[in-house]
């Protein structure tokens, strides 16, 4: 088995998205993706080296997932198979490209996801969205989560909060206050956090060593227990904002990859200066895919605009 630097482990799943009327009745496209997906998909172009830890389909969907990860240079070499149908996200856009979900998920494959060991040599555990929700595969995750915490990979969670999939807003959020004390980076969007409480210097305080938010049209933000870093951000023209924050967070880890810094004691030594200029390349990022249509990521060049 390969060694991976990132292990991001969620679900992959289709994004019904709709894409104009046929006959007058409403017409979607299938796409992959998945919070967790996009993330791996996203850094791989950035050429980090990713494996994904998920469970998909022998459907065709599922096929089309795996394919979707291998010709982004993600390796597949932990994702595991069954024959259950893959998960659907029907997704509506709303009139200022913000992106509404409906989820169908009952008995799906990527909610039997077994939490095998980590490969030697990784480096980052990424987690989030249904995978750290859905059971059983949840507590596999969780599993997984605490397990890479102890064997010092740094670890990365991002909850992209689904609300109408929580069925115990209050059990929800007490489980997640019991994961801080394994969590190195908290990503949360603006509505993640103001769901989960808004506290944010007591997140800090419970184990992680930055939280970053993303903050829609008022760009993003690092806080960590020294300061708070602010990113502007970058004016576009929105199609939609489908994967705009996954792809900000495989930029974040493209960063601290770029910089030798996907370590707990890096992260932690991370100066305002460096997180500044992390920040502004997410902000890019974010901007880039909200100029296209569907979770679209950018490759280095045309991060850089060279492409």
């Amino acid at each position: 088995m390969r060694a991976a630097v990132i292990v991001v482990g969620g679900e992959a799943l289709i994004d019904m998205v709709p894409v104009g009327t046929d006959n007058g009745d409403p017409a979607f496209a299938a796409r992959p993706g998945g919070g967790p997906f996009n993330v791996a998909v996203g850094a791989a172009r950035l050429g980090c080296p990713v494996s994904m830890l998920t469970r998909l389909s022998t459907d065709a969907f599922g096929e089309k997932l795996l394919a979707g990860l291998r010709s982004a240079g993600v390796h597949t070499d932990l994702v595991q198979r069954g024959p259950e149908a893959t998960s659907l996200a029907v997704t509506g856009i709303g009139d200022d490209g913000s992106a509404e979900y409906r989820f169908y998920v009952d008995g799906t494959a990527d909610r039997l996801v077994r939490a095998p060991a980590l490969p030697p040599g990784t480096s980052a555990f990424v987690a989030g969205t249904l995978g750290m929700v859905l059971e059983p595969g949840a507590s596999a995750y969780e599993a997984l989560l605490r397990r890479a915490h102890t064997d010092r990979a740094l670890t990365v969670l991002d909850p992209n909060i689904r609300p109408d999939l929580i069925a115990d807003p209050d059990a929800y959020r007490a489980r997640f206050w019991s994961w801080l004390s394994t969590v190195d980076i908290l990503k949360l969007s603006a509505e993640d956090a103001e769901w989960l409480g808004g506290d944010v210097r007591g997140w800090l305080a419970a184990g992680p060593s930055a939280v970053v938010l993303t903050l829609g049209g008022q760009g993003l933000e690092a806080v960590t227990a020294a300061a708070t870093i602010k990113a502007p951000p970058v004016p576009v023209t929105v199609a939609d904002t489908v994967g705009a924050g996954d792809t900000v967070l495989a930029t974040l880890l493209y960063g601290l990859h770029e910089r030798d810094a996907l370590r707990r004691d890096a992260v932690r030594a991370l100066d305002e200066q460096t997180w500044r200029a992390v920040l502004d390349d997410c902000a890019a990022a974010a901007a880039w895919t909200c100029a296209r249509t569907g979770a679209q990521s950018p490759t280095v060049a045309q991060l850089r605009g060279s492409a």
